[in-house]
């Protein structure tokens, strides 16, 4: 079944999760140890992040710094297969428009369709003025990555060539921001864009990390009036650090409760931090499943022994 598959057929609150590729040279097996903890809980599905590559500044035999492009964490496709093998759930690769060619997206979907994947999730990605990649040579926006991809569902190919459409086509989703994109003018706009999305076959979203659960509960409303009917999928992460009460809010474009915010600055330090995020994540949760959600879907990065408290005590 598929991801769109499976949250229909819900009658429940699942969860799922997404993790990191390694980090170029690094080992598979911090995943699968990571996962291992949280499989017990049984996980609906897999998201794994796609990283295009970056500039990095390397010393050469004379002392001077050189610009090189790499990939720090190669290898989704590869996770991908090796997780869908040794779990036998649903893995979502992310696929992006930036930092890769049109040609060499076609070249991914065409090994994750001969490997079996057929869960998709669909990005523009963070636009980087130094990526390797011409901006001319990348899809601009995600609904001309969905475009590639309806075609190749309909055996279309860049190069012209028609073949039979997929027997098993891609199934994809797509992010929502319950306070915007940080590039969006309003939240309005925003969710038009969203709904472009949906239209062109997105079937389900998932929303960047919240922190009050008001904002996506609106943002879900916004979303039905403007005739969104697709799972929104709630997206969370445990505060962890003290210092994330200044990181979060630059970095996910994100807005902390008040309460929330207190009760980080009367810790003394990161394990009480800590304490403090599992018990906000929880009260979190608990009131998404009350209203139903479909799935709770944790971004587990750097935080995997506090999600896993987390599904501990709701779950």
């Amino acid at each position: 079944m598929t991801v769109a598959e499976i949250l229909r057929s819900r009658k429940s609150t699942g969860f799922s999760i997404e993790v990191l590729p390694p980090v170029k040279g690094g080992s598979i097996g911090k995943i699968y140890a990571n996962i291992d903890s949280l499989h017990q809980y049984n996980p609906l599905f897999i998201n794994i992040t796609t990283h295009h590559s970056e500039p990095v500044y390397v010393p050469d035999a004379s002392g001077l710094l050189r610009k090189q492009f790499v990939r720090k964490r190669p290898g989704t496709v590869a996770v991908a297969a090796a997780l869908q093998h040794r779990y036998n759930i649903p893995t979502v690769p992310h696929i992006i428009c930036t930092g890769f060619t049109r040609s060499e997206t076609e070249y991914v979907l065409i090994d994750l369709n001969f490997l079996g994947i057929h869960d998709l999730f669909v990005l523009r990605g963070d636009i980087d003025k130094e990526c390797l990649v011409p901006a001319e040579e990348c899809h601009r926006h995600a609904t001309e990555l969905i475009a590639q991809i309806n075609d190749i569902n309909n055996g279309r190919f860049l190069d012209g060539t028609l073949n039979e459409p997929l027997d098993a086509r891609f199934s994809f989703g797509v992010a929502g921001y319950p306070e915007k994109h940080e590039e969006a003018p309003n939240i309005d706009t925003d969710i038009m864009y969203l709904k472009q999305k949906v239209d062109a076959g997105a079937e389900y979203v998932i929303t960047q990390l919240f922190f009050d659960n008001q904002k996506y509960y609106s943002f879900v409303d916004k979303c039905r009036a403007a005739g969104i009917n697709v799972p929104i999928i709630p997206g969370l992460k445990p505060m962890s650090k003290k210092r994330q009460l200044n990181v979060l809010p630059k970095t996910f474009n994100c807005e902390l409760p008040q309460d929330l915010v207190d009760a980080m600055n009367k810790c003394a330090d990161d394990k009480a931090a800590k304490q403090v995020g599992i018990e906000w994540l929880t009260m979190q949760c608990n009131d998404l499943k009350a209203h139903g959600v479909p799935d709770l879907h944790f971004y587990t990065f750097m935080a995997t022994d506090s999600v896993c408290e987390v599904l501990k005590r709701v779950f």
